[in-house]
């Protein structure tokens, strides 16, 4: 009778043994799930029924339904401030325009030597705010998917050439040499605003570069993308700042003393982005930078939305 019943209590022990092993793996399991569903930004409270929940997974389940709240109410601040940038940009576009053509009339007049000197600088700063609304306007449109990219495979070269002529003048005024060293390779891009992000990072390029230095546009085939590099010797980049830059208005410390509004940068990560590409920055001070524009090399199946964010 005793060896039965400690077989009995063997079994039971095992059977309880067996229960708490299966209990303490679904909890995992759907911990886990919960987890997933709050990284791919879905989790939902009303998915679970808290009365089967166990303890853990029910304030789990509060925690994460709490951060799925503030996301969901910080997604829409920001849509709310973009919205709003949108508006004021695009309402005060015609004004600007007008001011700026009435002051390049205004100069056409045969106005004094110390009128014109007046004029100069009204002419500078409103030509300076006109880009500021542009570039806002763009961005916006980025950020809210209103602007739909269509990339398309094609060659690369024409587009560093583009972006060398772009830049030639200033380059040259500044006694800045540019080269582009061409490479054959092909991509997959929408053409205008590729080349819309390589001119900001050419103009970045030869705006920190001092007289005398270099700026070279190349390009190189990697496995599934094309790198385009704008490489400059210039003041380089601190490694602390390296990840601020692509911010909205952002500017590192070796802009001071050099006119920019600091948004030239993220609208070009913007643009890489809503291409499945991306932008790297390689640079330290005193060694110059290079700034990586990384073009898909195939183009995908699903259609190009500029995504929010960045790589």
């Amino acid at each position: 009778m005793i060896p039965a019943a400690l077989c009995l209590l063997g079994l039971a022990a095992l059977g309880a043994g067996g229960w708490l092993f299966w209990q303490a793996r679904r909890t995992l399991r759907r911990l886990d799930a919960m987890l997933a569903s709050a990284i791919d930004g879905g989790f939902v409270e009303e998915d679970y029924d808290e009365s089967a929940l166990s303890s853990l997974e029910s304030r789990m389940a509060r925690v994460l339904h709490g951060s799925a709240a503030a996301n969901r109410a910080l997604a829409e601040e920001q849509a709310a401030v973009q919205s709003l940038i949108s508006d004021i940009s695009h309402q005060a576009r015609t004004p600007m325009a007008n001011v700026l053509l009435y002051a390049s009339l205004l100069e056409e007049s045969g106005l004094t030597e110390a009128q014109r000197a007046r004029l100069a600088p009204l002419q500078a700063q409103a030509g300076k705010l006109h880009f500021l609304l542009e570039n806002l306007l763009r961005a916006s449109r980025l950020e809210t998917g209103l602007l739909q990219l269509a990339p398309a495979e094609g060659p690369v070269d024409p587009l560093l050439e583009q972006a060398a002529a772009q830049a030639g003048a200033a380059a040259l005024q500044k006694g800045v040499a540019l080269a582009v060293q061409p490479c054959g390779a092909a991509a997959c891009f929408d053409a205008r605003w590729t080349a819309e992000a390589l001119d900001n990072l050419v103009d970045n390029a030869v705006k920190y570069t001092p007289s005398g230095g270099r700026v070279t546009l190349s390009a190189a085939l990697a496995e599934s993308f094309c790198r385009v590099d704008v490489a400059d010797t210039g003041p380089g980049i601190p490694e602390s700042e390296q990840g601020a830059i692509f911010g909205r208005f952002a500017r590192g410390s070796a802009a001071r003393g050099v006119e920019g509004l600091g948004i030239g940068l993220y609208l070009a990560r913007q643009i890489a982005a809503g291409q499945g590409g991306y932008i790297r920055v390689r640079s330290a001070p005193g060694q110059g930078s290079v700034f990586s524009l990384y073009l898909p090399r195939r183009s995908s199946a699903k259609g190009a939305t500029v995504a929010h964010g960045g790589a």
